[in-house]
C-alpha cells in the first residue's frame, strides 16, 4: 500500500510540472478582491468565464458588487445585471442566499466567514441555497485562500483518461486522491485545479486532441 501510495504521489506531481512546463502559471482567481471571487464562483456554474467577466462588469458599473449592495438591490434588478453568464433568475437568488447568510451569521463581513476552520468554513457554505461541493471548493480555495482541492468536470476526465481516478468515484473520493497524496499547500492546489481545467478545455476534450498532449506518453 506504501508503494502504491507513493507511486501515486509522484504520478499527481509529474502531471502538474509537466501542466505547468507546457502552460505556464494561470493567475488564478481573475479578480480584485474576495468578494468578488464568491460571486464569480457562483456566476460560473454551467457558464463560459467570458460571460462571468460581462456580468461581474456590469455589477461593477451598477456599484452592486459588494455584499451591502447585492443585499439592497432587487432581485429582479440583480438578474438583469448578471443576464449574461446564464441562468440569472436562479444565481440571483443564490447570490442573494449568500449574501444574506453572511449578514445574518456574520454581520456581512467576509473575514468572519472565512476565519472558520476549513472543516466548519465548507459545513457553512454547503447549507447556502445554491452552493455545493465545487463551488464551496472554489470559494474556500481561492477567496478563503484554505487547502482544499477543487474537483470538477475536467479533473475527472483526465484522471479517467490517464487510469488514475479513484474506485468510489466521488466527489470526496477525488478529492482524497489529491489531499492524501500533496503536500496541504493552498498555492499549489490553486494552481493544479487551474491548470487542469486549461488542459481539459484545449487539448483534453470530450473528443480528445492528443498528438499535441504533453501528457500523451503516459496516457492509457
Amino acid at each position: 500500500m506504501k508503494v502504491q501510495m507513493t507511486a501515486t504521489r509522484e504520478t499527481l506531481l509529474e502531471i502538474y510540472h509537466r501542466l505547468l512546463s507546457c502552460y505556464g502559471p494561470q493567475h488564478w482567481w481573475p479578480a480584485e478582491d474576495a468578494f468578488e471571487v464568491v460571486v464569480g464562483a457562483i456566476l460560473t456554474q454551467s457558464a463560459a468565464w467570458t460571460n462571468v467577466e460581462k456580468a461581474l462588469s456590469n455589477l461593477k458599473a451598477a456599484g452592486a458588487l459588494t455584499p451591502a449592495a447585492l443585499l439592497a438591490i432587487p432581485c429582479d434588478r440583480l438578474a438583469a445585471l448578471i443576464r449574461p453568464c446564464g441562468y440569472y433568475n436562479a444565481k440571483a437568488k443564490k447570490l442573494k442566499a449568500f449574501v444574506q447568510r453572511l449578514e445574518s451569521g456574520y454581520g456581512g463581513d467576509l473575514e468572519r466567514l472565512f476565519a472558520l476552520d476549513t472543516i466548519e468554513l465548507r459545513q457553512e457554505l454547503l447549507t447556502v441555497h445554491g452552493i455545493g461541493e465545487e463551488t464551496a471548493d472554489s470559494i474556500i480555495l481561492y477567496a478563503a485562500r484554505k487547502p482544499v482541492f477543487v474537483i470538477d468536470a475536467y479533473t475527472r476526465r483526465i484522471l479517467r483518461r490517464l487510469a488514475l481516478a479513484p474506485s468510489g468515484d466521488s466527489y470526496g473520493a477525488f478529492q482524497a486522491l489529491f489531499a492524501e497524496n500533496l503536500p496541504r499547500d493552498e498555492g499549489l492546489y490553486g494552481e493544479y485545479h487551474a491548470l487542469l481545467v486549461r488542459h481539459g478545455k484545449e487539448v483534453c476534450r470530450k473528443a480528445p486532441r492528443c498528438p499535441i498532449c504533453c501528457m500523451r506518453d503516459v496516457c492509457r
